[in-house]
């Protein structure tokens, strides 16, 4: 997972432990902070740039690539399952998945993007993206495993 959060926050890191320990068990899975240079806050369009040429920097062209952006498709955990479940069957080496900066990605990472996820259709700080995703990544493993977590 690549993120572009600057905040730090005791309880994210703790979730964030717990969740990589836990989706771990199913894949070889680790979280990466990409650190963009500081940029003045008002110029919106050129830290979304860099941050989003950072993103596409760190990812091969046999990745899969999923976006957790609020213009994505909003799926249900079992429809996310199924699609982790496809991502796993497929040829792609790794699976990346990309919580974006304050301001988003630009268009090529969109573009670039396999598969594009809203978390909600509400906009959320990046320490809460990145606890739900992999919530719902872990979840989504307990599903295909068929292991009891999901309750339906």
């Amino acid at each position: 997972m690549y993120n572009l959060a600057t905040a730090k926050e005791a309880w994210a890191d703790e979730v964030s432990e717990l969740y990589k320990k836990k989706i771990s068990f199913f894949i070889p899975f680790d979280i990466q902070s990409l650190k963009a240079k500081k940029s003045a806050r008002e110029d919106a369009d050129f830290k979304r740039n860099e941050e989003s040429e950072l993103i596409l920097k760190n990812i091969n062209s046999d990745d899969y690539v999923v976006l957790f952006d609020e213009r994505g498709s909003v799926l249900d955990s079992i429809q996310f399952s199924k699609k982790v479940e496809n991502i796993l069957g497929s040829s792609k080496k790794r699976a990346i998945f990309i919580i974006g900066g304050a301001f988003g990605v630009n268009e090529e990472v969109r573009k670039r993007a396999d598969l594009k996820v809203a978390l909600s259709p509400m906009v959320m700080n990046h320490l809460m993206a990145q606890a739900m995703s992999l919530e719902q990544i872990y979840r989504a493993f307990t599903i295909i495993k068929k292991i009891p977590y999901h309750n339906i």
